[in-house]
C-alpha cells in the first residue's frame, strides 16, 4: 500500500542556471508518492531543466531538492539511480541488442561481481513483455526508428524498478497508436504498481486526459499547478502558449 502523504520531491524556491543564464526562477513544488504528473509549457520553458535538476545532473544556484526527504546533494548516483529512472531522447552511442539496452536497467540493482542474476534476467524480460519488444529482441537498437528505441528506453526504466520515474517527451516519435499504448502504459505503472510519474510532454491533450496533475513552467517559472481541467485553462494556453485554445479542440481516441 502506498503512502500517498509522504512526499518524495520538493523544490523549495529552486533556481537553475546555466553559464548565468537562468533557466529555473524561484521554482517550488513538491511530489508525494503515487502521482502522476505532466509537466508543460512552451519551447525554452524550463521543462528538461527541471528534470535534470531533479535527477541530479544540474546544480542549483538557489534553494533547495529534496528526494525522499533526503537533500539530493547528500546522495550519490547508485542511490539517486534506485529511486529514480529516466526515460531521455532516444539516442543510443554504442551498438548493443534490445535485450542488452533493457538490462542497464539493473545495474543499480546487480551484483558488482556475479553481474545479472536469475532475478535480475527475469525483471528485464518482463520489461520487454510489458513495453511489447518481444518482436524486436535481438536486433541492434541503433537500427531500429526513433520511435522503436524509445520504446526500448522506456523498457529500460521499467527494468530499474525505481519509485519515480522520469521521461521527457517520452512520444515525441511515436504514431498516434504508440503514444496511447505509451500512456496507458504509464498509468498502469503509476495505479498498479505505485510508480511515481512525472513526464514532460508537448501535447496538451495527451496531458489533459491522462494526467490528474499538471504543472506549468513559462520562462523558467512555475506558473500553474494542479488539475488539468483547472490549469489548462483557455486563458492560460492563450497566454502561455500563444495559440487559440480553440485550435486544441481535436477528438483523440
Amino acid at each position: 500500500m502506498i503512502d500517498r502523504t509522504r512526499q518524495v520531491v520538493e523544490f523549495e524556491a529552486v533556481d537553475v542556471a546555466y553559464r548565468n543564464r537562468d533557466v529555473l526562477r524561484d521554482v517550488s513544488f513538491e511530489i508525494s508518492a503515487g502521482e502522476r504528473i505532466a509537466l508543460v509549457g512552451p519551447n525554452g520553458a524550463g521543462k528538461s531543466s527541471l528534470l535534470r535538476a531533479l535527477a541530479g545532473l544540474v546544480p542549483v544556484r538557489h534553494g533547495r531538492i529534496s528526494l525522499d526527504r533526503h537533500p539530493i546533494e547528500t546522495l550519490g548516483r547508485p542511490a539517486i539511480a534506485r529511486l529514480i529512472s529516466a526515460v531521455p531522447a532516444a539516442s543510443l552511442p554504442f551498438s548493443m541488442r534490445v535485450e542488452e539496452v533493457v538490462a542497464l536497467g539493473r545495474l543499480p540493482h546487480e551484483d558488482p561481481i556475479r553481474g545479472l542474476r536469475p532475478s535480475d534476467r527475469a525483471v528485464v524480460a518482463h520489461a520487454i513483455d510489458r513495453v511489447g519488444l518481444g518482436h524486436l529482441l535481438g536486433r541492434d537498437a541503433r537500427e531500429l526508428s526513433l520511435g522503436e528505441r524509445q520504446l526500448v528506453l522506456l523498457a529500460l526504466a521499467v527494468a530499474q524498478e525505481a519509485p519515480l520515474m522520469l521521461l521527457d517527451e517520452p512520444t515525441v516519435h511515436l504514431d498516434l497508436r504508440h503514444q496511447v499504448e505509451t500512456m496507458d502504459l504509464l498509468v498502469d505503472l503509476n495505479e498498479r504498481d505505485g510508480t511515481t510519474v512525472v513526464a514532460v510532454l508537448h501535447d496538451l491533450a495527451l496531458a489533459a486526459h491522462f494526467f490528474p496533475r499538471v504543472l506549468v513552467l513559462n520562462r523558467g517559472r512555475l506558473v500553474a499547478d494542479g488539475p488539468a481541467r483547472e490549469v489548462l485553462s483557455p486563458a492560460l494556453v492563450r497566454e502561455v502558449f500563444g495559440v487559440d485554445p480553440e485550435l486544441l479542440r481535436v477528438a483523440r481516441p
